[in-house]
């Protein structure tokens, strides 16, 4: 199989029109010889930081000496991005096998499985394939009845922070979703959940006591903070360190927490080459692209991947810690039937001005209404008549000292990236 072959087949079904259910998945799986039944797994779901706790995971456990995949979604620019072993994408020539693999077994089956199931059973297959010691494992949409969750107990179930979304599929409280996202949890397994509401904890509790299993709540309240700047942030946890991280941003280091508690419960059952050093080394190595993720100096460029409410106040909260009381210019675009004037209200205070493009989305909001919503909120704003020429404005517009920060859906930062990397 070809590479052309290989995308045509992965993109040629969609998994918004499935319904939900693990059946496909497990059939596929059983097709393919279970190859997920061969790995040892850390299980990540979550609404926000799921993606940056799975890549520091990942990173220290291979800063340990371990062979470890990384499976994660959605990707910026190719595909290939959501499998990596110890840091590295995965090969077009391994990606066209597994590929070629799973159409073999799909062809067989009366309910041909969706884009995302068929993603996930690459992943699996590759990642046994290449006898990895560890496999961290993002879940795609909720937890409980994700395509991931085919897997034997993991070694650790991590919950991320978690707030509203999907709630037509999730349900419409935190309360609902936590209990989705926690349906990870299997008999066998540690649990480590993110601190957050007493009403998501509460519902860890009930499922880690069901089950059976350990269940460790980061504590906010041991966090030491040495340092923060553009260059990384320095801090304690728990009386060990100090740890260095390349990330930036304070949501970053809260999930650093996470990051840590996990590897203390991986270490609580055997994985002795967890090293503080270790843990220290992967952090401090750790790069989650398109993440608060700074690309150039003078002007600063920054491109975050924020794109629902909860988001833009973690990346505003990070800004101001950065910039103090400096404004930025600000290059994004909008869905009309996502809550973008709460999105936008919460960025006015640190606008000094406003780049907006329309993103390739029928659901999207056209450039030139959302500019003039923007200066009648008395900040100013231009249209631009795409990503590239986004950019290329935004960069017109600042001065050396000036700093921009691009957010948006992962696919608009992807397209950023990419803009500014041919300016």
């Amino acid at each position: 199989m070809e590479l052309n072959e290989a995308l045509a087949f992965i993109h040629a079904t969609d998994w918004k029109g499935s319904r939900l259910g693990l059946e496909r998945m497990r059939e596929l799986m059983h097709r393919l010889g279970n190859p997920q039944d061969s790995l040892k797994f850390i299980h990540v779901a979550g609404t926000n930081g799921k993606g940056s706790t799975s890549t520091m995971l990942a990173s220290i456990l291979t800063a340990a000496g371990y062979k470890t995949g990384l499976y994660t979604s959605p990707h910026l620019v190719r595909v290939n991005e959501r499998f990596r072993i110890n840091g590295a994408d995965i090969p077009d020539a391994a990606l066209c096998r597994a590929a070629e693999a799973v159409k073999e077994a799909a062809d067989g089956m009366s309910d041909a499985p969706t884009e995302f199931e068929i993603l996930t059973a690459m992943g699996f297959r590759h990642f046994a394939a290449e006898k990895c010691d560890a496999v961290v494992l993002e879940v795609g949409l909720g937890g409980r009845m994700d395509s991931t969750n085919v897997i034997p107990a993991p070694e650790v179930c991590v919950v991320a922070n978690i707030g509203l979304e999907h709630t037509a599929i999730l349900g419409d409280t935190v309360e609902k979703i936590a209990a989705e996202k926690c349906g990870i949890i299997k008999h066998g397994s540690h649990a480590v959940l993110f601190g957050q509401s007493e009403g998501v904890e509460n519902v860890a509790r009930e499922k880690c006591a069901q089950e059976d299993v350990a269940l460790t709540i980061t504590a906010q309240e041991k966090l030491e903070r040495i340092s923060s700047s553009l260059d990384g942030q320095e801090f304690k946890y728990r009386g060990r360190g100090p740890y260095h991280l390349r990330l930036l941003g304070e949501y970053q280091l809260l999930n650093a927490l996470t990051v840590i508690d996990v590897c203390n419960a991986l270490r609580s059952r055997g994985w002795d080459k967890l090293t503080d050093e270790a843990i220290d080394e992967g952090l401090s190595h750790a790069q989650w692209p398109g993440r608060l993720e700074l690309l150039r100096r003078g002007p600063d460029f920054i491109v975050d991947g924020a794109h629902n409410p909860q988001c833009v106040d973690a990346l505003m909260d990070s800004l101001a810690a950065l910039y103090g009381d400096k404004k930025l210019i600000f290059l994004t675009g909008v869905l009309r039937d996502k809550d973008w004037q709460q999105m936008l209200r919460r960025a006015l205070p640190l606008a000094k001005a406003f780049v907006v493009i329309t993103p390739p989305s029928a659901r999207a909001l056209d450039e030139n209404e959302l500019a003039a919503w923007l200066n009648a909120q008395g900040v100013p704003a231009i249209p631009a008549a795409d990503t590239d020429d986004g950019v290329r404005r935004a960069l017109a517009m600042a001065g050396k000292d000036d700093a921009i920060c691009s957010w948006g859906s992962l696919y608009f930062t992807g397209e950023v990236r990419h803009a500014l990397s041919e300016q």
